[in-house]
C-alpha cells in the first residue's frame, strides 16, 4: 500500500484498503475553528448528539483573532460556552493557526488522522499525517461518533529528480507544480511527493508546499518523514514518532517526473493561484501592498527570510506591509530573535497570530484597485479584499515591499518606486440631481413613539455596518440593534416621523446614524434632546430634528401611529387624528439656512 492507503487501513481496521473503498474512518483529532465552529455546535445540539471523546476534539479560534468582527465574536463565545460544559480544549485567539498548533503541540502526528473545518487541513501531508478539511455535518458527525465515512482515493507518485536552484524556495516550487498541473489535474488524488532534495526539505518548507494542495484540487500532498524532520517534530512536540512511508512495492495510478533544476522563481497573477509566471517576467509591476503570513508562509523561517532583506531597509514610501505569523509561540520566537524590531524598523505592520487576511477577519486585506503581493495560498476575486493580489514567497514580499514594485531580493533598486500622481484615481461622484433649494419646512407623517432615553448609535445604526458608505443601502439596518424596534426599517414608511426621549443620538461621531433615517425618507426627528455630536450631524446632513418639552404628547394626545404635521419654522406640531396643536422648539437661523441649503456642503 502508498502512504493513505496505509493510514487509513490503519483506522478503520482493515488489512488492506484500495482507491474506491469506502470505509468509516477513526479521526485521531477532530477539531472545529471559529469559522464553521457554531454550526458544528448547532449539529450537534439540534440531533441530540453529544460528543464521543473530548480528550481527542478542540476548537481553534484562527480566522478572527480578538473577535473583531461581531458575528464572529458571538460564534466564538457561543462555542467558548459548549466547550466549558464539554470539557473540550480552545486553542482561543491568542493561539494562532489551529493546523500549525497541531503540527507543534502533537495532535498530528505521522500516520495519524486530523480533521478540521479548515480546508488546509491537508497541510498535515508535510508531517505524514492524513488530514482533510470537511463541512460543518462531517465534523459534528467526527465529534460524535469519531469516525466518518471516507472514500479512498487513488494516488499520484510526484518524482522531483535534479537538484532545486538556489534562489527557489518552497513557496517557488509549489507554484512551479501549479503551473504545470493547474487546478484540476491532481483533482481528487493523494499525491506523493519525492526526491533527493526533497529530502533536504525542511518541516516549514514542507508545509508549505502541502498547504497549497487544495489549490491543486489534490485531496493531499504527502511528504514521508526523514529522520531530520522527526528531530523537528521532536524539538516542537517533545515527542518521539516513526516514519510513514509506502510499500516498496506500492500501486500509482500515475507517475510523474519533473526536473526541479528547472523550477524558477514564480509568482501567481490575480485571480487564480495556478495563473503562474515567472517572476522575470512581472518585474517592476508597482503595489501598494505586501503580506507575509497565511498557513502557507507564517513559520518561523518565513519570518527570518523576510528579516534578512528587511533589516536595514525601509517599506517604499506610500507601501503597506503586513505580517502575521502562523502562532503566538512563532510570534515570540520572532520576537525573542529581534525579528519583530526588525519588521517594525523597516515599517512593516506586525499582528497578533492568526489566519490573517486569507479568512477576511484580520489584517490583510485590500481594498478596491489596491495591488497587493502575498504569501497567501489564494488569491481568487474578493478572497483577499476586492483588489488585485499576487502570490509569491516571503523573500519577493519582503523586497517588493522595500522596492516598491515586484523584484527579488538581489534587484532591490536603491531608489524605491514612488506613486505618481495622476488626478485620475480618484474620480468626482458629484450628484446628477440638482440640489432643491425649496425643501418643505412644513411635513406630515406618521409617528413612531419611542419612548426610551440615551438611544445611542450603536443601537440606532450598529458598528458591524460602518463599511457601507452608499447611503441607499443603509436604511435598512436602521434601529436593527435596539430592543422591540428591529424591524423599524421593514415597517416605516417615508414621511414618518420619530417621536423619543433624552440624549438619542448618543455615543459615537458615525454619520450612518443620521443618513439612516434620510435612506428610509423620515421627514423629522423629535426628541427632548440630541447628543451633541449627532445633532451637528443631522443639521450639516439636512435631517430635520427638533426639540420639545415631553408634556407635547400630553397636549396633543399623541399616540403611536396618528398623523401629525410639524412646522419646522412655526415650531407648530399638530395632532391630524383630534386637531390638538401644541409648540415644539422651531428650526434656528443656521439650521433652517443649512437645511434649505440642501445640507452643509
Amino acid at each position: 500500500m502508498n502512504i493513505i492507503e496505509k493510514i487509513i487501513a490503519l483506522h478503520s481496521k482493515q488489512k488492506i484498503v484500495k482507491p474506491g473503498n469506502i470505509v468509516d474512518v477513526m479521526i485521531d483529532t477532530r477539531a472545529a475553528r471559529d469559522f464553521g465552529g457554531a454550526n458544528v455546535v448547532k449539529n450537534l445540539l439540534d440531533n441530540g448528539l453529544t460528543v464521543q471523546d473530548p480528550s481527542k476534539t478542540i476548537f481553534t479560534f484562527d480566522c478572527n483573532p480578538g473577535g473583531s468582527d461581531q458575528k464572529y465574536a458571538q460564534n466564538q463565545h457561543y462555542c467558548r460556552q459548549y466547550a466549558r460544559e464539554n470539557s473540550i480544549r480552545i486553542y482561543d485567539v491568542d493561539s494562532g493557526i489551529g493546523t500549525h498548533l497541531a503540527i507543534d503541540n502533537g495532535l498530528a502526528w505521522p500516520g495519524s488522522t486530523f480533521v478540521s473545518t479548515d480546508s488546509h487541513a491537508n497541510i498535515m501531508g508535510a508531517i505524514g499525517s492524513f488530514g482533510q478539511g470537511m463541512g460543518d455535518q462531517d465534523i459534528a458527525a467526527a465529534w460524535a461518533k469519531g469516525y466518518v465515512w471516507f472514500k479512498v482515493p487513488a494516488s499520484i507518485r510526484l518524482n522531483l529528480n535534479g537538484t532545486k536552484p538556489a534562489d527557489v524556495s518552497a513557496k517557488d516550487i509549489v507554484l512551479n507544480l501549479l503551473s504545470i498541473f493547474g487546478a484540476n489535474k491532481l483533482l481528487g488524488y493523494s499525491v506523493e511527493i519525492y526526491g533527493k532534495d526533497v529530502d533536504k526539505l525542511t518541516l516549514s518548507e514542507r508545509v508549505t508546499i502541502s498547504s497549497m494542495a487544495t489549490e491543486m484540487g489534490a485531496i493531499i500532498l504527502f511528504f514521508s518523514p526523514t529522520p531530520a524532520m522527526l528531530d523537528e517534530l521532536k524539538a516542537l512536540t517533545g515527542k518521539a514518532y516513526a516514519s510513514v512511508s509506502a510499500d516498496p512495492d506500492a500501486e500509482y495510478e500515475k507517475t510523474f517526473d519533473i526536473d526541479l533544476g528547472k523550477f524558477v522563481q514564480m509568482v501567481a497573477k490575480p485571480g487564480h493561484p495556478h495563473d503562474d509566471i515567472a517572476v522575470n517576467d512581472v518585474m517592476n509591476i508597482k503595489i501598494d501592498s505586501g503580506f507575509i503570513g497565511s498557513c502557507t508562509n507564517g513559520r518561523i523561517e518565513d519570518l527570518r527570510i523576510a528579516a534578512s532583506i528587511l533589516k536595514g531597509n525601509k517599506i517604499a514610501p506610500g507601501v503597506v506591509l503586513k505580517i502575521v505569523p502562523a502562532t503566538d509561540a512563532i510570534w515570540n520566537q520572532a520576537m525573542n530573535e529581534g525579528l519583530i524590531k526588525i519588521f517594525k524598523d523597516s515599517g512593516a505592520m506586525v499582528s497578533n497570530a492568526g489566519c490573517a487576511g486569507c479568512a477576511a477577519g484580520q489584517v490583510g486585506q485590500n481594498g478596491p484597485g489596491e495591488v497587493t503581493i502575498s504569501t497567501g495560498n489564494r488569491n481568487f476575486e474578493g478572497k483577499q479584499g476586492k483588489g488585485f493580489v499576487y502570490l509569491a514567497s516571503p523573500a519577493i514580499v519582503a523586497a517588493s515591499s522595500v522596492a516598491g514594485c515586484i523584484t527579488t531580493p538581489d534587484q532591490i533598486p536603491g531608489t524605491p518606486a514612488l506613486f505618481t500622481v495622476t488626478h485620475d484615481t480618484l474620480r468626482v461622484t458629484r450628484k446628477e440631481e440638482k440640489i432643491k433649494s425649496d425643501k418643505p419646512t412644513i411635513v406630515e407623517g406618521t409617528v413612531w413613539i419611542i419612548p426610551k432615553d440615551d438611544i445611542d448609535t450603536d443601537m440606532i445604526f450598529h458598528n458591524r455596518y460602518l463599511t457601507i458608505t452608499d447611503i441607499r443601502e443603509m436604511g435598512q439596518y436602521t434601529f436593527d440593534n435596539l430592543k422591540g424596534f428591529e424591524d423599524f426599517s421593514k415597517k416605516s414608511k417615508a414621511g414618518d416621523i420619530v417621536i423619543t426621549n433624552k440624549n438619542f443620538g448618543a455615543g459615537s461621531s458615525r454619520q450612518q446614524a443620521v443618513d439612516c433615517f434620510l435612506s428610509l425618507g423620515i421627514s423629522c426627528i423629535l426628541a427632548e434632546s440630541f447628543g451633541a455630536i449627532y445633532e451637528r450631524n443631522a443639521i450639516n446632513a439636512a435631517m430635520p430634528i427638533l426639540t420639545y418639552d415631553p408634556s407635547i404628547l400630553e397636549k396633543a394626545d399623541l399616540k403611536n401611529g396618528d398623523r401629525i404635521r410639524v412646522d419646522f419654522v412655526s415650531g407648530e406640531l399638530t395632532n391630524l387624528e383630534n386637531r390638538k396643536t401644541c409648540s415644539v422648539n422651531k428650526f434656528y437661523d443656521a439650521q433652517l439656512a443649512i437645511y434649505r441649503n440642501g445640507g452643509l456642503l
